[in-house]
Formats: C-alpha cells, sequence, structure tokens
C-alpha cells in the first residue's frame, strides 16, 4: 500500500452474533480524501466505524494510522479522531456552551472562540440555551458543531445529516468540503447522496453476507 496512506485497513474482519458482517477488508485514505461506507441496514456500515474510533474491536485485521497500527500510538491516534455517531451524543442537562467546553475538554482543543462555532451552525442564540429544550434538528447541529470545536485529523460520522434540514445538510457539505481542502479525512455513512464536486470521495459498499 502506499507510503502516503494516513489511514488504513488490511484484513479487517467483523462477526456480530455469529454473522459475517464483512471480512478481509482493505481500504486506504491519503490526506483530504473521503470514504463514504454504503449498504444496506445490517451490513455493518455502523460497526465498521465504531472499530475506526476504537469504540468496537474486529475479530481480525488491523488498523493503520500513518503506517503504524493504532493499538501502539493508543491517545495519539485517538486524538486525532471526531466521531458523530447516528445519536448525537449530546448532554441534555447541559448548554449548548457548556456542551462544547466538554468536547474540548476530551479532545484537541481548536482555535475557533466557541460563540464563533456556534454563530457557524446557526445556535449562536442559543448559547446558554439547556439542550433538552432544542429540536432535533438543532442537537444534530450541536452535534457536528464538535467537529470544529476540536482540532482533528479524521472526522468519523454516522449517517450525519440525520434530522437536517435542505439548508444545514448544504452548509455541513461545505465545512466538510472546507475540511477536506485542509487535507483533512472524514469516513462517513449516509443515506443522503454526497456530492463534493472538486473533492476525492471514495465510495466502500458493504453487502449483507449469508
Amino acid at each position: 500500500m502506499s507510503e502516503t496512506a494516513l489511514l488504513q485497513t488490511r484484513g479487517l474482519s467483523c462477526t456480530r452474533n455469529d454473522r459475517v458482517l464483512f471480512e478481509q477488508l482493505d481500504f486506504k485514505l491519503e490526506a483530504g480524501q473521503m470514504l463514504v461506507v454504503e449498504g444496506p441496514n445490517g451490513s455493518g456500515k455502523t460497526s465498521l466505524l465504531r472499530i475506526l474510533t476504537g469504540l468496537g474491536l474486529a475479530d481480525s485485521g488491523e488498523i493503520l494510522w500513518r503506517g503504524t497500527p493504532i493499538d501502539r500510538l493508543a491517545g495519539d491516534y485517538y486524538e486525532q479522531v471526531a466521531y458523530v455517531g447516528h445519536h448525537d451524543g449530546v448532554k441534555h442537562e447541559l448548554s449548548c456552551l457548556e456542551n462544547l467546553r466538554l468536547a474540548r475538554a476530551m479532545g484537541v482543543p481548536s482555535e475557533q472562540d466557541l460563540d464563533d462555532v456556534l454563530e457557524r451552525v446557526n445556535l449562536y442564540a442559543y448559547g446558554e440555551t439547556e439542550v433538552g429544550s432544542l429540536s432535533a434538528g438543532q442537537r444534530r447541529r450541536l452535534a457536528l458543531a464538535r467537529l470544529l470545536a476540536t482540532d482533528s485529523k479524521l472526522w468519523i460520522l454516522d449517517e450525519p445529516f440525520t434530522s437536517l434540514d435542505r439548508d444545514s445538510m448544504a452548509m455541513f457539505a461545505s465545512l466538510f468540503e472546507q475540511h477536506l481542502e485542509r487535507q483533512g479525512l472524514i469516513v462517513m455513512t449516509s443515506h443522503h447522496d454526497i456530492s463534493l464536486p472538486g473533492q476525492s470521495v471514495q465510495r466502500l459498499h458493504l453487502g449483507a453476507l449469508a
């Protein structure tokens, strides 16, 4: 495989409840590339993303970051990863600003002012608002705002456009494009068509196996 690959898998296999989701999975991503993982429900898309974040374990194979297995890198890899799962993962009893401060405390802070981050995702007026009182779309925008509040090279996103309206989807697609232009990486699943003209987008299809 290319020595320039930042993220790659070798022989990655996953079984859940005695069913093979995927096996001998190989892919590589270089700086500025995005991988869209496709497939029917139950094909292992979320399992793959969780394995890449370290929240799940593969049955076999390895994940490499800059050519080194991630189990040897430990925190040096995980601080490069920002993960937004299918569920928002925000704390409803905290305000929007408190959630972003918590995200920063758990990751590597970006240089962006948190008020500016909220403004970019159209939540500036809700900085002190308790998240439990927000709409589903607003909570999703806050979850994705964590990508801007932290400085992570690799964004791993499970259905990031869930609960977003068309304008919000376009806004975040633009943010994804900017991340790739800054030589970041994105691995994501989405039921929505992803088109980022001028960007390097790979597609990986996982098929449900018998």
